[in-house]
């Protein structure tokens, strides 16, 4: 029995833990509702992604089926936007028996709508890198 889907962020801190909830529910839509229109997503160092692409991507990570674990280290607002540095891994096994480990600290932007609720507006989940 699946549990009721956590609600979009009220504040930016909690924009990782709603990614990390609709991410390990393994609904590719319930996590594309984390994102503002015309989001970027970086799946790897170099690539930014926009639309179908990055919602794609995302979902390959997804498809693994290993849960992501994620903790928020550092959270700057400013008015309605939001720097968020998070600390994140998908530790487990994937749906072939293998074992995956795939971790980051992410640098993400995020954003207040008018509807009130955080998005994510970049999605750089290897930071630095």
């Amino acid at each position: 029995m699946q549990t009721a889907m956590r609600q979009l962020a009220e504040r930016p801190e909690d924009v990782p833990a709603v990614f990390a909830d609709r991410f390990n529910t393994g609904d590719p839509a319930a996590v594309a509702e984390v994102y503002e229109s015309g989001a970027v997503f970086v799946p790897e160092p170099g690539t930014p992604l926009t639309g179908p692409r990055a919602q794609a991507a995302n979902a390959r990570f997804m498809a693994l089926g290993v849960p992501i674990t994620v903790r928020p280290r550092h959270v700057y607002a400013a008015g309605d936007t939001a720097l968020l540095i998070v600390d994140w891994v998908i530790d487990g096994v994937d749906r072939d028996g293998r074992p995956v480990h795939i971790e980051g600290t992410a640098t993400d932007v995020a954003r207040r709508g008018r509807d009130g609720h955080w998005r994510y507006v970049i999605d750089n989940p290897f930071g630095v890198t």
